[in-house]
């Protein structure tokens, strides 16, 4: 039997042209970036030059190394450092130990604990759909949004538990849009009326090609196709939303799939050689089948999303618009790192607005999936993906997330279907 590969995207694809040409021109100048050397060992030693997906490896060691004292992380795109923040307390050696591995150390009050505990507070009192939260490393404190939906009682609720959370731990914005995942009709891949965009080619542990997509992607229907009215090549093997994430494993009916480790650009496609986890500051590029290529930054780790169909905990918070029919695509690093599966937010890629991912390293790890033709899963990739080595709860931990699940803000049970899903071409 002859191999079969998936047609690349169409008519979604052209949809984002013009988007895609100007992304793709920054990003392929500088996807060999490598670190540049780091000063010795000392005291006094100058932060290291590190990309981002060293710095994430970094900040999960430094996490593990400077225990309570540790209060989250994040990168600094323009100086290419890691900034650590700590609270020493009477043991003043933690800035020197940062310091020696590479890190800019930044003294805070807020530690990791105290700030769990809040975002513990906020699941307990303020589940209000149309919020959500994340810790942020920048600002050692509890960054809440709220939707246009949230007002009168509800903002009155939401308000007085933050304030309740004491001085300097948490503030509160408000987000012109809704939050939604970002489903809608269209052409690119269809299941059961609904599209959504792949994001990445996997190995099923049985070894059968699979992709990744969003987990309300997964519950709109069971079976996907390559264009509208014709018949399905794929079929969902597992799913997750809501509850603690929003993926979905999807298997090719045909096990002679060709289904390759890259992401398609429009123009040209980037392998992908691993996963990694996101760090706070990160430039990251996210792609699918409505608007195409799109660039941002991480805003946060281990988010919680109050969705109408229900609350999603472990998600990444960034401000790479997105809109109705990208759900499920992928967000990557220049150099081909996956990082993370479109799931849903505010906005559109008119005015911005908020916008969550799943972790690629997460959901690879609950489905049993390996990414990649190689099989390089969650936990390495190479030479290239030795960074995303850190352990999903260690990295999470180590930049800005609100730690465990604990952080979110409570289940809201599983498989609630959503009224209409969106899916791009199945090459990634």
């Amino acid at each position: 039997m002859s191999h079969k590969r998936i047609p690349k995207r169409k008519a979604a694809m052209a949809a984002g042209g013009v988007v895609a040409l100007g992304a793709a021109a920054i990003l392929l100048p500088n996807a060999n970036a490598s670190q540049d050397g780091g000063s010795s060992d000392g005291a006094a030693a100058a932060p290291r030059t590190l990309k981002a997906a060293d710095a994430s490896d970094l900040a999960a060691r430094l996490a593990g190394l400077l225990g309570d004292t540790f209060a989250g992380s994040y990168y600094d795109s323009g100086a290419r450092q890691l900034v650590v923040n700590v609270v020493p307390g009477d043991n003043d050696q933690v800035v020197v130990q940062a310091e020696k591995a590479g890190a800019e150390v930044r003294e805070v009050d807020n530690t990791m604990g105290e700030l769990r505990s809040g975002a513990r507070t906020l699941k307990s009192e303020a589940s209000i759909p149309g919020t959500s939260w994340a810790i942020d490393p920048r600002t050692n404190k509890i960054l809440v949004t709220a939707d246009s939906t949230v007002t009168g009682d509800r903002w009155d609720r939401l308000e007085s538990t933050v304030e309740g959370l004491g001085s300097g731990m948490a503030t509160v914005r408000k987000s012109a849009g809704t939050f939604k995942t970002f489903a809608s009709g269209g052409d690119a891949i269809f299941g059961g009326g609904a599209r959504c965009s792949l994001g990445f080619n996997v190995t099923a542990g049985d070894g059968s090609p699979a992709f990744l997509t969003a987990g309300h992607c997964g519950v709109a229907a069971d079976q996907w196709s390559d264009a509208q009215d014709a018949a399905p090549v794929a079929t969902v093997d597992q799913a997750v939303f809501p509850g603690e994430g929003d993926f979905a494993l999807v298997t090719y009916d045909d096990p002679a799939t060709e289904a390759p480790s890259e992401v398609d650009l429009g123009d040209q496609t980037l392998p992908i050689s691993g996963a990694a986890e996101a760090t706070v500051g990160q430039e990251v590029l996210r792609m699918g089948s409505t608007t195409g290529l799109a660039d941002g930054q991480v805003l946060g780790l281990d988010a919680t999303v109050n969705y109408p169909e229900g609350t999603v905990t472990g998600l990444i918070q960034t401000d790479v618009c997105a809109e109705p029919g990208d759900s499920g695509g992928s967000l990557f690093t220049r150099d081909g790192l996956a990082i993370g599966l479109t799931s849903g937010g505010s906005g559109d890629c008119t005015v911005g607005g908020e916008t969550f991912f799943q972790p690629v390293t997460t959901a690879l790890e609950a489905v049993g999936a390996t990414l990649g033709d190689a099989g390089a899963g969650a936990g390495g990739a190479g030479d290239d993906g030795d960074a995303s080595g850190a352990g999903a709860g260690d990295a999470a931990d180590g930049g800005a997330g609100a730690g465990d699940a604990d952080g979110g803000a409570g289940d809201a049970g599983d498989g609630a279907a959503v009224g209409g899903g969106d899916a791009s071409g199945l090459t990634g």
